[in-house]
């Protein structure tokens, strides 16, 4: 009995990890809608979308690096601060993931397909929820 109760957690355990490193969202790193980002000197723009939707919607000064080639480049990344610009919060989250694992500090991200719904955090800041 007792071996069935580990098989089971060995089973369900990486299914549990895996939701976890796609579905579930990441706290403190704002939306920001991309016309209204300031550029940083010492921030860069990663877009971690597909080749194909990264050159039909091309982003100036932007270094595309897909989720899967993450990995392999993360450390071309010249800065330690990075701004993503992803397709659904599926990237996002797993973009964000490795990226704050290997040292990066996220500082917002953009979704392309989302409608920011405006919400209020403070007097001054306006941060954007999708």
């Amino acid at each position: 009995m007792w071996l069935w109760i580990i098989a089971l957690v060995c089973c369900v355990a990486p299914l549990i990890h895996l939701l976890y490193i796609r579905y579930i969202p990441i706290k403190g790193v704002p939306c920001i809608d991309r016309k209204k980002r300031s550029d940083r000197i010492d921030q860069v723009t990663v877009d971690i979308r597909d080749y194909q939707q990264s050159s039909n919607d091309v982003i100036e000064g932007a270094i595309v690096m897909p989720v899967p080639y993450l990995r392999r480049y993360h450390h071309e990344i010249p800065t330690q601060s990075i701004h993503l610009v992803a397709s659904d919060h599926l990237e996002r989250n797993i973009a964000i993931r490795y990226l704050k694992a290997k040292g990066f500090q996220i500082t917002g991200y953009t979704l392309t397909d989302c409608r920011c719904k405006k919400t209020k955090t403070s007097v001054k800041t306006t941060a954007h929820k999708c």
